[in-house]
């Protein structure tokens, strides 16, 4: 009997949970479209499908603003904005003298060394007057011979004056070894500035857009994206940057480890063709010139 009235309870039970359940289906569209159908189109809800037809062009334009950054290379470039043109012209002068400066500093053409070791050993051996070795040195036209020519001019004169002439060529050689150095400095300091006065620019437009539109949902969206385009102007500056500075310091190392052997080479020749060296009777005296001595004998390879 207990067990009766207890399966008859949860049968009950059930049933009104179960109709409550349907009259809250039925009931509760009509009251929503009523609502709105009253609140805006009292006439029924035949312009509901108006407005959602007027609504649905403004949806998509919404969905393109929200796009995705992009992330290939021409697009990046069109939305880093218009400082990315002279970015990318910096871009092209940093390989341009890069280029440029890694062929004239390639140390055989500054110091050849089969032209070094023969014009030392034939003035050891006192096989070259003044006017020969000027012109071996003026023949062979490298730096380091340049250097060599600013000495001779002063065969027999005192040690000062001797390394002061070779001093002086030194600087001129020095000079023109780092040209155009100054460039690649130059761009990889403006580089980054560019970019980040690209990424300032992006961004003032970014909120001045978000300022002036009447959506209030989708803000956040709108300004992570801004910032997001904007900032590739920045990155734009430092791929350029990065790769200038690089080039600049290591260049620049390689003349200055260039010019600390030319000075060493120089030095060598102060001491064979100073008055000093005449005088103290350690190096031979002008011997006579062989059959095959000649300017051609000292070209550089």
């Amino acid at each position: 009997m207990k067990t009766s009235v207890s399966h008859t309870a949860a049968l009950f039970g059930k049933s009104v949970l179960l109709a409550g359940l349907i009259a809250a289906w039925i009931v509760s569209p009509p009251a929503t479209a009523q609502d709105d159908g009253d609140s805006d189109f009292p006439g029924g809800t035949f312009a509901e499908p108006s407005r959602m037809a007027e609504a649905a062009p403004d949806a998509k334009p919404a969905s393109r603003e929200r796009a995705k950054i992009p992330v290939r290379l021409s697009e990046m470039f069109e939305a880093g904005g218009p400082l990315m043109y002279p970015i990318a012209l910096c871009s092209v002068i940093v390989v341009a003298f890069s280029a440029e400066r890694m062929v004239v500093l390639r140390r055989r053409r500054v110091i050849p060394r089969d032209f070094v070791k023969r014009f030392l050993e034939h003035l050891e051996a006192g096989q070259l007057d003044r006017t020969t070795a000027l012109a071996l040195c003026e023949q062979n036209g490298s730096p380091i011979a340049q250097v060599f020519a600013h000495g001779v001019r002063k065969w027999g004169k005192p040690s000062v004056e001797v390394e002061q002439a070779i001093i002086d060529g030194g600087e001129r050689q020095v000079g023109q070894l780092r040209k155009n150095l100054r460039i690649l400095n130059t761009i990889a300091t403006i580089s980054p500035l560019l970019g980040l006065l690209g990424t300032v620019q992006g961004m003032i437009l970014s909120f001045n857009r978000i300022a002036t539109t009447t959506q209030i949902s989708g803000k956040t969206e709108d300004l992570a994206r801004g910032i997001g385009m904007a900032l590739i102007a920045t990155a734009g500056g430092l791929i350029v940057a990065i790769p200038a500075l690089v080039m600049y310091m290591y260049l620049s190392g390689r003349v200055d480890a260039v010019v600390m052997e030319m000075d060493a080479l120089a030095q060598k020749v102060v001491n064979l063709i100073s008055a000093e060296a005449f005088q103290s009777g350690d190096l031979p005296r002008l011997a006579p010139r062989p059959k095959s001595m000649g300017t051609s004998a000292l070209k550089n390879s």
